[in-house]
């Protein structure tokens, strides 16, 4: 449907309330959110107890985190119209939190806005509007301690989770919606069924049949979402450290010359407005959110993987596999091609094979996908994928481990592309907000190899 028809006709998006409720099991959020004239939607989070000690539950700092959560969470549902109001009843934003906002939905929905060719301004995006009780920011009284790790089954959680071993705090994994992969990873990396702290994070059925039905649909910031996600579950668990596995890759756009970037809230900018944010407006001493992997690339995570021999079998990032039970690798999309290349200049060819059931590198038809992970297109897949760089530096360094007839994909390279000769192996941005025992392990990693 149109942009503009939809953003008329449908004006008004409304947050109009979020509870937070626990029974013997479980603690939930849910949240209540309508377009005028189209739907309502009542989203649910559930948050397992196990035997976790529970704390501030109760507290304010609780309820303030829930209802920035929501507002996050109302994105995947105002974006299938895009009304121009985006009002918020249960609760009153000031003008610098609602500039906030403002950039985390227009820069966190850059691709969406792209697909669907949508050309607007980020002032003229959405209209933030609110009323209700004004949440004041507080002080924890409790101290925090532990890490906690978000596992989504890649090869990039499953490298922090073993480089945490050497650190001195207690690991504890987080998983949403509690994929089988993310499991497996976690086992093989030590953690116990009670240190897995897991979360069910059930979407409204009607958004499914709007999108169905034609109305607006797209890329929103997942990871925006799992950031005040995992921020009320570290506060309420009492964990001192919300370890994420973003590495400085995720900084590149997909576009060439625009900012419009498939991984927005896994850049370090987003990483800076979110620590801000949580520090002035919510809890001035609650968890502290960081990417251990900042510092480093792709390139260098695929090196450190490759020796993680333990999750070779296991670890999966592609979506469309996703659908499948198990999961597999469904040879593809950028999703698979991608580690496939980064990977390949330290596992090429028996035991990449094995990982993905066969040689991608022979795959004609992934030859569109190729070029644009190599950069040499418009734009590089809407995927969490590398840089231009990394990817060109792989391919050309597995063309010089091999001697011999080469496979289709790399042939194509030597034939049209020039081969790279560089090292990223040292690479190390000091822009980051590791703390220092962190920063010192991965640093030390890194200039081992």
């Amino acid at each position: 449907m149109e942009y503009k028809v939809l953003r008329e006709k449908y004006d008004k998006f409304i947050y109009q309330n979020y509870e937070i409720t626990q029974d013997k099991e479980n603690i939930y959020l849910k949240y209540e959110f309508e377009i005028e004239n189209l739907a309502s939607f009542h989203p649910v989070l559930t948050i397992a107890k196990k035997d976790f000690e529970i704390r501030n539950l109760d507290s304010n700092i609780a309820k303030n985190i829930a209802f920035h959560l929501g507002i996050v969470e109302a994105i995947s549902y105002y974006k299938l119209t895009c009304s121009k109001y985006f009002c918020i009843q249960c609760g009153t934003l000031n003008q610098e939190q609602i500039a906030w906002y403002q950039k985390l939905i227009y820069l966190g929905l850059g691709e969406f806005r792209y697909i669907n060719h949508i050309e607007v301004s980020q002032s003229d995006f959405v209209k933030i509007v609110t009323e209700g009780p004004v949440l004041k920011p507080e002080k924890l009284q409790a101290n925090l301690k532990d890490c906690m790790v978000p596992i989504g089954g890649g090869k990039d959680s499953n490298v922090t989770l073993e480089l945490l071993k050497q650190t001195s705090y207690k690991r504890f994994g987080f998983r949403i919606n509690l994929e089988e992969v993310s499991q497996k990873c976690a086992k093989i990396a030590g953690l116990q069924e009670n240190e897995i702290i897991e979360v069910k994070r059930k979407m409204d059925d009607k958004l499914i049949e709007l999108n169905e039905q034609g109305f607006l649909n797209g890329h929103t910031p997942f990871s925006a979402m799992v950031a005040f996600l995992t921020y009320f579950v570290a506060t309420i668990f009492g964990k001192k450290y919300i370890v994420l596995s973003n590495e400085d890759s995720a900084n590149e756009s997909n576009i060439k010359g625009e900012n419009i970037n498939h991984q927005y809230s896994k850049t370090i900018e987003f990483e800076n407005d979110f620590r801000e944010y949580v520090k002035n407006y919510i809890c001035p001493n609650g968890p502290e959110y960081f990417s251990f992997l900042r510092p480093i690339t792709e390139f260098q995570i695929a090196k450190l993987f490759s020796e993680q021999e333990q999750y070779h079998k296991i670890f999966k990032s592609c979506n469309v596999g996703s659908k499948s039970k198990p999961w597999k690798w469904c040879c593809n999309c950028a999703k698979c091609l991608f580690p496939y290349i980064i990977l390949s200049p330290f596992l090429y060819k028996e035991k990449l094979v094995e990982i993905f059931g066969e040689d991608l590198f022979e795959k004609e038809s992934l030859l569109k996908t190729f070029i644009e992970l190599c950069g040499y297109s418009e734009n590089k897949p809407f995927e969490c994928v590398g840089t231009y760089e990394e990817v060109r530096v792989a391919v050309s360094k597995t063309i010089a481990n091999l001697d011999g007839k080469l496979p289709f994909l790399l042939q194509y390279y030597k034939n049209h592309f020039d081969l790279v000769n560089q090292d990223l192996l040292h690479y190390y941005n000091e822009n980051h907000h590791l703390p220092k025992e962190f920063d010192e392990i991965l640093k030390g990693k890194i200039f081992e190899c």
